[in-house]
């Protein structure tokens, strides 16, 4: 969450502090600058096609035998103690503890042979799921939403990639968790809520009235000056002072802007519309997703969780701090089934399934076994994924597992696939070149991945 008058934080010995530069320098997150001249000519090259996403990210991995590939015939400690139920579309089986998704098959396709051969940790499977790619060599890539605002920009004056309600943070790997732009540089990262938009006092701060937005501009402004100039004669002269100013201007474009003000008043939904998404925190973000959408952001990624800790998560070791299989079906898998259910039908309802994608991804699937704690370990050798809306068909089941859930039959898909295969559904060629580190072409996906035909 951006802030402009925070008064706490380490201080340095000329009174300026960290959380004060810090503050000033987060407004990169708005991703608010405007496209350059590569940005451009890419969007001309890729089809037109005008298509939204929004990416439903479950962080802790979901165990893929429990949820939407059941292994029925499976020997008891594999198959776990969930029974699978028919669909509305006819061969597709999930589990019986997703029964309103069962509804809306028709509008979802399953991918049930993701796999990758990384190290079994949360952080690199984030990397993976929202880049298509492994960080190595010190560089991060960017996100799949940042990316669709560097090649497009953003809508009016709503940014083009919004991240709700926080950002994914500590999950025991201490590694980047691809969620901004990476070598795109900062002024490409999404804008972050970081609030909980089922707070019944839930508000925006930032979006300060202008008289208000007019005396801190001001203030921090010249504050800001005064310290860089202090460390940096030639500020004025180099570029970035002038990136600054503009992104400075543009986020205070936004703030002033009743066009974003509308997109996150969630009080202005009906009751019945908001008790329909669920009172949870997954829940209203969901709604909040396609209130954005609906006023012109292009991308919006929903964590469902921001840890692993302390909390009852899709990660079901079992043994504390986290959760077992019989918890997970109680609280999270009923809490996922009624939002995801609800913003599939919202969004066909009001004519938006068409032109925007809805993906629910975790990070890995879990250990076919379960283990003496009553849970299941971290798996990425296969689990299942899901997405359909805009030109992505639904009902469809794209590879399948073997019978102990333990690695993929047929048609193996890898994250890279997927990214690309997002990348197609918005109208961008998958290998098309990035600037990427000291201007080294860099190609949204290796040009040995291709997307998901049959999705399409």
């Amino acid at each position: 969450m951006l802030r402009f008058d925070g008064d706490k934080g380490a201080r340095f010995c000329d009174g300026w502090t960290r959380r004060d530069f810090l503050h000033i320098g987060s407004i990169a997150t708005l991703g608010l600058t405007l496209p350059t001249y590569l940005a451009q000519k890419a969007v001309g090259a890729a089809k037109d096609r005008d298509v939204n996403c929004i990416m439903l990210f479950l962080v802790g991995g979901p165990s893929h035998i429990d949820t939407w590939d059941p292994k029925p015939n499976a020997p008891e400690e594999i198959r776990g103690p969930f029974k699978p139920i028919r669909t509305n579309v006819n061969g597709i089986t999930i589990s019986e503890i997703f029964p309103l998704m069962a509804k809306h098959a028709d509008k979802y396709s399953l991918i049930r042979s993701v796999y990758h051969t990384a190290t079994a940790v949360h952080d690199t499977g984030h990397q993976m799921m929202q880049t298509g790619r492994l960080f190595s060599g010190g560089i991060e890539h960017p996100h799949i939403g940042c990316v669709l605002g560097y090649l497009k920009g953003q809508r009016g004056e709503v940014p083009a990639h919004v991240l709700i309600p926080r950002p994914i943070g500590r999950t025991g790997g201490n590694l980047p968790h691809g969620q901004d732009a990476g070598y795109l540089g900062k002024q490409y990262d999404p804008f972050v809520l970081n609030a909980d938009p089922s707070d019944p006092h839930f508000k925006v701060p930032d979006l300060l009235p202008p008289d208000y937005i007019s005396a801190v501009r001001a203030q921090r402004r010249q504050k800001l000056r005064a310290a860089v100039d202090a460390a940096v004669a030639s500020f004025e002269k180099n570029a970035k002072a002038k990136q600054l100013d503009e992104n400075f201007d543009l986020a205070y474009r936004l703030m002033s802007s009743q066009q974003a003000r509308e997109a996150l008043a969630l009080e202005k939904e009906p009751r019945a519309v908001r008790d329909r998404y669920g009172r949870t925190r997954f829940g209203q973000s969901c709604l909040l997703a396609r209130r954005l959408i609906e006023r012109g952001v292009r991308f919006v990624t929903v964590n469902m969780f921001q840890t692993v800790f302390n909390e009852i998560t899709w990660d079901i070791h079992g043994s504390k701090p986290f959760t077992d299989i019989a918890q997970m079906a109680k609280l999270v898998a009923p809490d996922f089934d009624r939002a995801y259910s609800a913003l599939l039908e919202d969004l066909h309802e009001r004519g938006l399934l068409q032109n925007t994608i809805v993906t629910a991804m975790g990070e890995f699937g879990r250990t076919p076994k379960i283990n003496p704690a009553g849970g299941r370990d971290h798996h990425p050798g296969v689990w299942t994924i899901l997405i359909g809306g805009g030109p992505i068909k639904g009902g469809r089941v794209v590879g399948e597992s073997d019978n102990l859930g333990y690695r993929p039959k047929s048609r193996p898909v890898t994250p890279a696939e997927v990214a690309a295969t997002i990348y197609r559904g918005l109208g961008l060629d998958p290998h098309h070149e990035l600037p990427g580190p000291q201007n080294r072409p860099m190609p949204l996906a290796d040009f040995s991945v291709q997307p998901i035909d049959e999705l399409f």
